[in-house]
């Protein structure tokens, strides 16, 4: 009898467990694609290649992956790409979490990556 009764709730805890692990996998994941994007905004010779190069890199991450991002954007800060200057990514996307719903979690998450990587301080400039 007490297991009929416990039953029910072990399986919502469970549920709750899974949606958890996926929306942190998922939250890893976009940190990763920021990542990629802001080390490949370190690595362009100049603004235009460095946004093109970063959405690029972003998008592949995320598709590679195989995460259930929609409408992903990547704004990058460039700095002028001047040797030793900062440089950072900032990827978002909404996550789908749709068939967990069940579960008392949101069916869609935004999530928000932000990295920063350095210019090499020794390239010669554009």
């Amino acid at each position: 009898m007490e297991m009929v009764l416990v039953t029910p709730l072990l399986m919502v805890v469970l549920l709750v467990v899974v949606a958890l692990g996926r929306l942190a996998d998922a939250r890893l994941i976009v940190d990763d694609a920021a990542h990629q994007a802001a080390r490949a905004v370190s690595l362009a010779r100049n603004e235009r290649a460095a946004r093109t190069q970063a959405g690029h890199a972003a998008a592949t991450a995320l598709k590679e992956s195989g995460a259930a991002c929609r409408r992903p954007s990547v704004t990058v800060t460039t700095s002028g790409l001047s040797p030793g200057a900062n440089v950072s990514a900032r990827v978002s996307c909404t996550a789908d979490l749709g068939d967990l719903t069940h579960t008392g979690m949101p069916g869609r998450v935004r999530l928000v990556g932000t990295a920063i990587s350095a210019v090499d301080s020794f390239r010669g400039t554009p």
